[in-house]
């Protein structure tokens, strides 16, 4: 029982009664850690590696000790490994089931190694391939965006600002809109990868291991770039956890940003797309309705995401120095921000990939008053100034505001009204295709300047490969359920 002597405790031998079965629960870590099982072991049988290197422990000690976490690795990804009452966290089990393979051999594992930079290398570890498969799943939604860029090139779309329409745009510039903020996630991951892949192991509980351990070896058996400086911000450094935290946050605002808009271009108000039936649900009131669940799950995910974030830094912003338990909160905030990105990607990428677009309802929302900036144009080009030209334009709009027309329809008298400077060829400015063309410098919405963005695009896609084969997550369960 948890409440009696326990020896078998990774730390157990200063006390002469065991933790409150109720104190006991509080501080166990298992039920949400065990996913780092497989990281655990591979940092185990690095630093058993490491042992014998420095001597500490014979070969044949050290194969004894790699066969037996070998086999417990087998045990882990087969779902037959038991959980005991006894196993505080994932460390705690795995080391357990060894010294059962392996008998007293297996307890010369954690000789120079404390649990906190243990805990610190196999986070870091599980990190940098958390940050590969988000990557992965955030091309998907890239590669599905310019796809459809590609796909519904030249239809014009309304584009708005302050939510009223504001000039015309391809569809095309504006499914890339949402492209270019997730290549910033991309960066930020990579970079992030960059800082996060540094090893932990041999820093000990603080002070470092006084064994004479290779951390560079291990490093280089662990597949990290680097060792770090220093031991006691080695143990304490969670700055790679809430750094995911804060790019898994930019992402779900970028796909919420993007669900948003598609929820409202499918109402019956817009109807310029409509999902498939794949991605929406019904109503169990309503038998007409089809609703956009999944993109509003996705903008609500993002809300809770940025609780996730909030409270992480909450946790780290008043820690002493060295390790301490409040860390052990870094763990369900990052699990559940990858579990999260790793459901929403690969669905958003699908509604992007199976939705209908209804180009002749976009073309029959279009005002010719979101032409009215051409109509400043025109003057300019007339040797207007444009403060001058905007003025006059603005009281145009409002002469066909009060005489009800559209600005098209407003007759050439009205115009010269305002400035003898219109002529019978104003009205050629009420072209959606001109207005677009027109707007041909880099980054613009012409259909030369979106093809160029589209090359860019598909270029940064291939440039931005993903940086090795992802690896299978552990099952989280290790009791064989």
């Amino acid at each position: 029982m948890q409440g009696e002597k326990d020896m078998s405790k990774l730390w157990g031998g200063r006390f002469s009664s065991g933790l409150d079965p109720i104190a006991w629960e509080y501080n166990a870590s298992i039920s949400f850690d065990w996913r780092l099982a497989e990281v655990d072991i591979r940092g185990s049988i690095a630093w058993a590696k490491a042992l014998m290197k420095a001597g500490v422990i014979s070969l044949d000690e050290q194969q004894q000790i790699v066969k037996g976490l070998t086999d417990v690795l087998s045990e882990v990804r087969s779902g037959k490994f038991k959980h005991e009452p006894t196993d505080e966290d994932v460390h705690t089990a795995i080391e357990r089931r060894l010294i059962e393979l392996t008998g007293p051999v297996g307890g010369k594992l954690h000789t120079g190694r404390s649990r906190n930079d243990q805990i610190a290398t196999d986070f870091t570890l599980w990190l940098v391939e958390a940050i590969d498969r988000i990557d992965a799943f955030v091309k998907l939604v890239q590669s599905a965006l310019v796809d459809r860029a590609e796909n519904d090139f030249g239809i014009i779309l309304p584009g708005y600002t302050h939510f009223q329409q504001s000039q015309p745009i391809l569809l095309s510039h504006w499914w890339l809109s949402h492209f270019w903020p997730l290549a910033r996630d991309r960066q930020r991951l990579g970079q992030l990868r960059e800082r996060a892949a540094v090893l932990p192991l041999g820093s000990g509980a603080l002070a470092g291991t006084p064994y004479p351990v290779d951390r560079k070896f291990l490093a280089n058996q662990l597949g990290l770039k680097a060792i770090t400086p220093n031991s006691i911000d080695a143990v304490s450094n969670r700055d790679s956890a809430a750094e995911f935290l804060f790019v898994s946050t930019m992402i779900a605002l970028h796909l919420s940003r993007l669900a948003e808009m598609l929820i409202l271009y499918t109402s019956a108000e817009f109807g310029f797309i409509e999902l498939s039936d794949a991605y929406s649900t019904g109503s169990s009131l309503m038998p007409q309705k089809k609703n956009p669940d999944t993109l509003e799950l996705t903008r609500g995910k993002a809300g809770t995401m940025i609780g996730r974030l909030a409270g992480l830094l909450s946790v780290l912003k008043g820690l002493p120095s060295a390790y301490d338990k409040d860390l052990q909160e870094d763990k369900v905030p990052v699990f559940e921000a990858s579990d999260t990105l790793c459901l929403m990607l690969p669905v958003v990428a699908g509604v992007l990939r199976t939705l209908e677009v209804h180009p002749e309802k976009m073309h029959k929302a279009l005002d010719p008053a979101i032409l009215a900036t051409d109509l400043a144009d025109y003057l300019v080009r007339k040797g207007v100034p444009f403060r001058q030209a905007h003025a006059m334009v603005g009281q145009i709009v409002r002469r066909a505001h009060d005489l009800n027309l559209l600005l098209n329809q407003l007759p050439l008298k009205e115009f010269q009204k305002v400035s003898p400077l219109f002529e019978e060829d104003v009205h050629g400015v009420f072209d959606f295709q001109a207005s677009i063309a027109h707007r041909n410098v880099p980054g613009g919405t012409s259909p030369a300047a979106v093809q160029i963005q589209l090359q860019q695009a598909r270029q940064f896609l291939e440039q931005h490969k993903i940086r090795s084969a992802l690896p299978p997550e552990t099952p989280r369960g290790g009791d064989g359920s």
